[in-house]
This record gives C-alpha cells, structure tokens and sequence, in this order.
C-alpha cells in the first residue's frame, strides 16, 4: 500500500466517521424537540404549570429568591461568627 493509498482511505474514514457524527447529532437533536413537544402536548413542562394557575405571578418567584438570598446571608454571617 502506497502513502497516496493511505492518505486517500484516511480521507474515506475520516469523512465516514464525521458524517455518522453529524448523522447522531441530527437525530438526536429530532429526538430531544419531539420530546420537548410532547411535553408540552402533555401539560408536564414546568414553566405551563405555573402560568396556567391563576394566583402565582412573578411575586411568588421573588419572595422565593429574597428567602434565598436570606438563607445565604445567614450563613455567610454564621460562618463569620465562627471562623471570626
């Protein structure tokens, strides 16, 4: 086998190896939107929850993230306390 035999069959592979790489992505990519929509179709997607109920506005995510915001802030003042 000659170098410009070898060369031209690592073309062949290396061009076969991407398009099987290419190929899974699509797939993949068709298979994870098709679930996404069904999902969705289902009413199971988290985000359709919440605005479907009435009474839970963007109120009840900021009092969520300021009791966070307290949690930390409690700690961070503990562990200065005991490292202090």
């Amino acid at each position: 086998m000659t170098i410009v035999e070898m060369i031209g069959q690592s073309g062949k592979m290396a061009v076969i190896g991407m398009g099987i790489v290419f190929s899974f992505l699509i797939i993949l990519i068709v298979t994870v939107s098709l679930v996404g929509k069904v999902i969705q179709l289902m009413g199971l997607d988290k985000d359709g929850a919440e605005a479907k109920s009435p009474g839970r506005g963007p109120s009840a995510g900021a009092a969520s993230q300021a009791a966070v915001v307290a949690a930390i802030g409690a700690a961070v003042t503990q562990f200065q306390k005991d490292n202090g």
